[in-house]
């Protein structure tokens, strides 16, 4: 990556305001130090467990455009420390994302973990592949166990990230991750039944009245 986030995010104007603020010192370091070259183990495991994230492109009439994309955990794939991509599934074919990504390739991704309360931002440079024109490439990022109709593949190839600070994300739980939090108790709650249905039998068989 030749940039780094600020490089790219900081325009002149977020600049005055963070002179007006008193934050343009850090931030002018963090522009001037924070180079980092591809992804590190943490962004990889924290973008290898996602189960959906938000596209935002830019359309020819200036506005940007946000959309959501969701899968089972784990169907964006890290494809090396520089790239990122999925299966683009079959939707309500508006086609606004992929319509913005012929005239404009530049997005940005934000990926949350909301239990954890943790975000990451992406900005990248986007690239449409067809189905038919790169088998490997689907081969790596085909899902399994998961129903979907295929429309296109998109890799994202990384230009800069940065992490945001937890305050004010509100923990949020799928229903997944509920039944696997609930799974022991729900499993210990059936073994007590099941043991108080033995000793009602057992009280019954003797004769005594409960």
């Amino acid at each position: 990556m030749a940039k780094n986030f600020g490089a790219i995010a900081f325009s002149d104007a977020a600049k005055q305001l963070q002179v007006k603020s008193g934050s343009r010192n850090g931030y002018a370091r963090m522009e001037r130090d924070s180079y980092i070259d591809g992804l590190s183990a943490n962004e990889i495991n924290f973008i290898s467990g996602r189960d959906s994230f938000y596209l935002s492109t830019i359309g020819e009439s200036g506005y940007p455009y946000i959309q959501h994309r969701g899968g089972p955990k784990g169907f964006i794939k890290v494809l090396d420390p520089y790239r990122i991509g999925f299966i683009d599934f079959t939707g309500n074919k508006q086609y606004i994302s992929v319509g913005n990504l012929t005239t404009n390739n530049k997005v940005a991704l934000f990926m949350m973990d909301y239990p954890a309360k943790a975000r990451l931002k992406i900005y990248a440079k986007a690239e449409v592949v067809d189905l038919k024109d790169n088998a490997a490439l689907y081969n790596l990022l085909d899902i399994a166990d998961y129903k979907f109709r295929p429309e296109r593949m998109m890799v994202f190839n990384i230009e800069a990230y940065d992490w945001n600070c937890p305050q004010h994300i509100t923990q949020r739980y799928s229903l997944e991750e509920i039944q696997d939090a609930f799974a022991p108790k729900i499993k210990q709650l059936a073994k007590l039944e099941e043991e108080v249905g033995d000793l009602k039998t057992r009280l019954k068989e003797s004769g005594i009245d409960y």
